[in-house]
């Protein structure tokens, strides 16, 4: 009986593989936690300042603006 030298190679590999993998030791301990949740900011509290500073620096912009175009 004659085997290839090739097909030897690639039984012998698999075979070698096979039982690397499951010696191999197990994987670490368990998973890290989880974090924390983000704190629950409320952001509708100070919109309405926010939306009236913006207001403001827009018309102080487009008020310097019209200034200078003069």
């Amino acid at each position: 009986m004659n085997i290839a030298p090739k097909n030897l190679i690639l039984s012998l590999l698999a075979v070698l593989t096979t039982f690397f993998t499951y010696a191999a030791p197990p994987g670490g301990g368990p998973p890290p936690p989880t974090p924390p949740p983000p704190p629950g900011l409320p952001i509708d509290g100070s919109v309405f300042l926010l939306v009236a500073v913006a207001m403001v620096y827009g018309f102080y912009t487009l008020r310097k603006f019209k200034l200078q175009s003069k």
